[in-house]
């Protein structure tokens, strides 16, 4: 048994796909598609072996002829006429270093590869419970389709049955990788869907409803005896009663109003206390200082640091990690209408703090604000906000890449994390004269924007610090990964990446693993 859930570790069934470990030979198997890895040497990667020996001296020609050098991204169908016993294989370029994030790209590309077929064996590196994870977690991610919107939603190009091929399959470790695997990508595909959600219908209420719902669903679903997730949807009165001028003041200008939703999953053996805190800005056309249109396009994104936080308190539950999580998501939408809050208005935080307003398209860290206080009061060790906060991380780091602030050690375990993960972190400072410039308001106790162009993503995470009350704290910005406007690629498809829901999770699991047994906490 796997923490909440206990069916056979060896066979996990979700909605669309039965998954299971074997130690088959790949070239024997009659799966309709056999999915192997190719290394920059020519030289199929490990799980290949079998493979390779049946095509013996004609693997080099055949690689050649299909311009396959094994390089990250590359992918090749080949009808193998006999040569093994599946009628299609399928390379995939694994790169120079096969570990656990090339293997879950490959995987990825594997799975929109191969198109309507019902059973499809994955002969990729998977002798390790990383690896493992990493197949199942790459080729269901890589298959994501959001088709809710469609008129006629293409079938789905997941095969019904998907086979693992490892002759590590019968080690207790290795087939209990596959359950957390599945579990992530049950949360980071929810998350993708509520991101990918059009924003006329996720507006803040129904955002809290969506997000109660999940919860309720979750609850239903674990074991008997385990520890259910408690939730309270704060409405806009319960919000002007508490006093949380933030998330009233971003939230004035739209017809619907803000939420404030705080997720509480209390497990009676937690080893640690962690806050998760969440933007969930479910549109931001940037108030007053409206956005440009073309910044305008993908804005219904700004909910994703929200989606992450509840989806991965979820998933801990399922887990049943040892590891009390009180979650906050900060629901409102950034509108312009006729009570909208404008350029030099003062808002008082939960917390008392009264911060003034100089750009409305800085919204995100005055909803946090309100949440952060909130997060505080519950007394954690340590707090984690995760938020599409700035575009100048963008600039500074890309698209693929969340800027981490706050404290060392837990900046440092935040970017640990994402890397066992796969999704990538770097530190970023926030140097000490950013004090000064939060303080440079003349009326209030912080200036929430002071019009400097250079370090505004420094400056974001300084405003915020201002709220953690000193407890441990690291803050994520995640403006770049979240939404992958290009093509697919790897596991990431278009749209929604779910970014955070993994890096969270493995944040809690390393947690909970540094003060529990090894054999209680999921691999």
């Amino acid at each position: 048994m796997v923490g909440n859930l206990s069916p056979d570790p060896a066979v996990i069934v979700c909605p669309v796909t039965t998954f299971a470990l074997r130690t088959a030979s790949p070239a024997k198997t009659r799966a309709e598609a056999v999915v192997v890895g190719v290394l920059p040497d020519g030289a199929l990667a490990p799980g290949a072996e079998d493979v390779a020996a049946a095509y013996g001296r004609k693997l080099s020609g055949l690689l050649a002829t299909v311009g396959l050098k094994g390089g990250p991204g590359e992918v090749a169908k080949v009808p193998t006429g006999g040569t093994i016993a599946s009628p299609l294989l399928v390379l995939v370029g694994l790169g120079a270093e096969p570990d656990a994030d090339a293997v879950r790209r490959a995987a990825g590309n594997a799975a929109r590869a191969v198109t309507n077929a019902a059973s499809v064996a994955l002969a990729l590196p998977a002798d390790t419970p990383e690896l493992v994870r990493a197949v199942v977690e790459g080729y269901r991610l890589g298959g994501y389709a959001f088709t809710g919107y469609k008129s006629k939603p293409a079938s789905s190009a997941v095969p019904a049955e998907i086979v693992v091929l490892t002759p590590a399959a019968r080690r207790a470790e290795i087939s209990a990788a596959v359950e957390p695997a599945q579990v992530l990508v049950d949360a980071v595909m929810a998350a993708r869907d509520w991101v990918n959600t059009p924003p006329a219908d996720l507006t803040p209420p129904a955002f809290a409803d969506a997000i109660a719902g999940a919860v309720k669903a979750a609850n239903k679903g674990l074991a008997k005896g385990s520890t259910k997730v408690k939730v309270d949807v704060l409405d806009e009165t319960r919000l002007a009663e508490l006093g949380c001028g933030g998330l009233l003041g971003v939230g004035a200008g739209s017809a619907a109003p803000p939420r404030l939703v705080e997720l509480d999953y209390a497990p009676k053996d937690a080893v640690a206390h962690v806050a998760l805190v969440g933007k969930g800005i479910t549109f931001d056309s940037g108030g007053l200082w409206i956005k440009p249109a073309a910044s305008m396009a993908t804005m219904k994104e700004d909910m994703a640091g929200a989606a992450a936080v509840v989806q991965a308190t979820l998933a801990a539950a399922r887990l049943g990690l040892p590891v009390r999580i009180s979650a906050y998501a900060a629901l409102a939408e950034n509108m312009v209408g006729d009570a909208a809050m404008r350029p030099g208005d003062v808002l008082t935080m939960y917390d008392g703090t009264t911060v003034e307003v100089s750009n409305t398209d800085a919204e995100g860290r005055l909803v946090l604000a309100d949440a952060l206080g909130r997060a505080v009061e519950a007394k954690p060790d340590t707090i984690l906000d995760i938020a599409t906060l700035t575009g100048h991380m963008v600039m500074a780091l890309g698209d693929r890449m969340a800027g981490v602030m706050g404290d060392d050690d837990v900046v440092a375990a935040v970017i640990a994390a994402g890397a066992a993960a796969g999704e990538d972190g770097w530190p970023m400072p926030i140097p000490e004269f950013m004090e000064e410039r939060i303080h440079s308001s003349t009326i209030a106790d912080l200036a929430q924007y002071d019009g400097v162009r250079w370090g505004g993503g420094l400056f974001a995470a300084a405003f915020l610090r201002a709220f953690t009350h000193g407890l441990p704290w690291a803050h994520l910005d995640i403006a770049g990964p979240t939404f992958n406007k290009g093509g697919p690629a790897g596991h990431l498809t278009s749209g929604a990446t779910g970014y955070g829901v993994a890096t969270l999770l493995e944040y809690l699991r390393t947690r909970a693993a540094a003060a529990a047994p090894a054999a209680s906490v999921p691999a």
